[in-house]
């Protein structure tokens, strides 16, 4: 038993990284996979050696780009010599390193949405508190006269880009470096609302960040570039189907220019979306990977919501946000055991955080916006509320517990019927006890458009739409006829 343990380890640590990268769980991964659970703890406690098919299997469904195939290709073979593959030494000077860059791109058919995330590692003697970035397009590669004149006319902004960063899930604050028609740099400070997070000597974390572009700005390539010694990078994109998508990619460093991957590109297709992984190990420093693509069909096709074509709630379910109408808005949703469920509830807010970035990838929220799990098909107790100045809150198992101060009326949108907005009457403060990720117990007062956004989100996890909480004879107006988008919800001498 145990030299078959031995003998698996390696596809054994490659298995449990690309879970963790992926956030699933093996109960998780076994029902993506068509395997039992149990089989999968075997194989991880190196008591089951893989089979193929299941290796094949697990590759496809953490998009691992080939890494599983790989691995389980090298079971039982004997150490190879060193690659001949240049792998430059880490510079003297860095402490950084990163142990994996998971990169992923989301197009919808007009916006991409890049999200990348890095396991940082700090190997030197100093705390580390910020981190570069950069953000830089070009509509018209290989022609950079018509790209330099297309940005000065149509440049880059901030409020387009719609940047994200955490840390370990801990919002973070930035600070701009340079800021050009079609290129953004800027520091990501290891510091939110609530605290600082510094990286510590021997200490590891999940840095992530993402923003958006618009399709009439981003042209039809993405591009990886090794500037820390990095051990596993991947790149996952997501394209519609119906597009009919074609991905290619070259690599560059500095001893070869424009060679073709090492490592095919893996495709998968699943719920009307082509994905496309590819992962590489030790990739070498200064390294350049480019993925190329071309879409075969002109232009997707319109989504449609009983039968109606391109509306504001057929958006709204092409990204993903179940509709009225499902039993799952109106069935209370299930509670969090915290802390022992506390995996779970990480994965929940991860696919709650890309729902949130899809829907503000084609709809400006002047308002703030929130989602809850029913409304992504996850009936669990979880709801996470981005204000209109930048906040990001999370709640598990939330239930107001008082109403305090005056009600005040203002209008609401819902993504789960996203065509109309309704005049709802909301208390001005409320008290809400809920549960955080260590299973502590506390109560949090949120006031005017705060309250509201929370009351919203709090009542979809006890299967409650704000329809409900109208005023009788009152009904929704058509967004044809609203005049809020992108407006904030009006107090007196102050507005949120």
């Amino acid at each position: 038993m145990a030299d078959r343990a031995l003998e698996a380890e390696g596809f054994i640590a490659e298995l449990k990284r690309w879970r963790d990268v992926r956030g699933l769980s093996q109960s998780a991964l076994a029902g993506r996979v068509g395997y039992t659970a149990s089989y999968i703890s075997k194989v991880e406690s190196g008591h089951q050696r893989p089979s193929r098919e299941f290796a094949e299997a697990a590759d496809t469904a953490l998009h691992a780009g080939g890494a599983l195939r790989r691995a389980f290709q090298a079971l039982g073979a004997k150490p190879r010599a060193a690659t001949s593959r240049p792998t430059p030494a880490p510079e003297p000077s860095t402490s950084l390193t990163v142990e994996h860059e998971d990169t992923s791109l989301y197009y919808d058919g007009s916006v991409y949405r890049a999200t990348q995330r890095r396991r940082l590692f700090n190997g030197g003697s100093e705390p580390i508190t910020s981190y570069l970035i950069r953000i830089s397009v070009d509509r018209y590669p290989g022609d950079p006269e018509r790209s330099n004149a297309h940005y000065r006319e149509n440049p880059l902004t901030w409020d387009e880009i719609q940047l994200n960063a955490s840390i370990d899930d801990e919002p973070l604050k930035w600070r701009v470096q340079h800021d050009r028609d079609a290129f953004k740099e800027l520091w990501l400070l290891f510091e939110g609302e609530d605290g600082r997070y510094p990286l510590y000597p021997g200490e590891s974390a999940w840095l992530e960040y993402s923003y958006t572009v618009g399709s009439d700005k981003w042209g039809s390539w993405f591009q990886r570039a090794v500037r820390l010694p990095t051990k596993h990078l991947s790149v996952q994109l997501d394209f519609p189907a119906e597009l009919e998508p074609a991905v290619w990619g070259t690599e560059t460093t500095m001893t070869a220019t424009g060679n073709p991957f090492r490592n095919p590109i893996r495709s998968s297709t699943e719920g009307g979306r082509r994905v496309f992984s590819w992962s590489t190990d030790e990739p070498p420093l200064h390294a350049r990977y480019r993925l190329e693509w071309k879409f075969r069909a002109k232009t997707p096709k319109e989504p449609r919501l009983n039968g109606t074509a391109d509306t504001a709630s057929g958006r709204m379910q092409a990204i993903g946000i179940v509709q009225e109408g499902d039993p799952i808005l109106t069935t209370p949703a299930r509670l969090f055991s915290l802390p022992d469920e506390a995996e779970d509830a990480r994965r929940v807010v991860a696919e709650l955080n890309s729902a949130a970035d899809r829907a503000a990838g084609i709809h400006p929220f002047g308002k703030g916006m929130g989602v809850a799990a029913p409304q992504i098909g996850i009936n669990r107790a979880a709801a996470i509320i981005r204000t209109p100045e930048g906040e990001s809150i999370t709640l598990f198992n939330p239930r107001i517990i008082e109403e305090a101060g005056s009600f005040d009326e203002q209008y609401e949108g819902c993504l789960s019927f996203f065509d109309v907005r309704g005049m709802v009457p909301r208390p001005m403060t409320i008290h809400v006890e809920h549960t955080d990720i260590d299973g502590r117990q506390h109560i949090t007062i949120f006031e005017r458009g705060h309250a509201r956004l929370v009351a919203h989100e709090v009542d979809h996890l006890h299967g409650q739409l704000y329809r409900s909480k109208m005023r009788p004879g009152v009904e929704p107006i058509p967004v044809s006829e609203y005049r809020g988008t992108g407006q904030t919800w009006q107090y007196g001498n102050a507005s949120q």
